[in-house]
């Protein structure tokens, strides 16, 4: 699972019947002082996310499928969870922006 901030919507008038109904978002990865940590990427919101929300995203095509009920499908990044807080190692807690 990676950490990331919701950029914004992805429109699309054409998709996989997978996608059809499915909202889906541009994610950017950070690191735990909210900067960004590699490329942004779309994943399939499954939590009603918003943009500027810090969110969990899975990466695991076996663990998505499970989530969704769906054995066949093709989504290959999902977002399980929008995060209130993280507690980082060293024992401060950062609220997410």
């Amino acid at each position: 699972m990676r950490v990331c901030k919701v950029l914004g919507p992805v429109v699309a008038s054409a998709k996989h019947p997978a996608f059809v109904g499915k909202k889906t978002l541009t994610v950017q990865p950070i690191d735990a002082q909210g900067r960004a940590a590699g490329e942004s990427f779309i994943a399939m919101d499954n939590v009603q996310a918003g943009v500027g929300d810090v969110v969990l995203v899975m990466n695991e095509g076996s663990g998505i499928r499970q989530i969704l009920e769906e054995p066949a499908s093709p989504c290959r990044a999902l977002i399980v969870g929008i995060v209130d807080m993280v507690d980082e190692a060293a024992g401060a807690s950062t609220r997410a922006a």
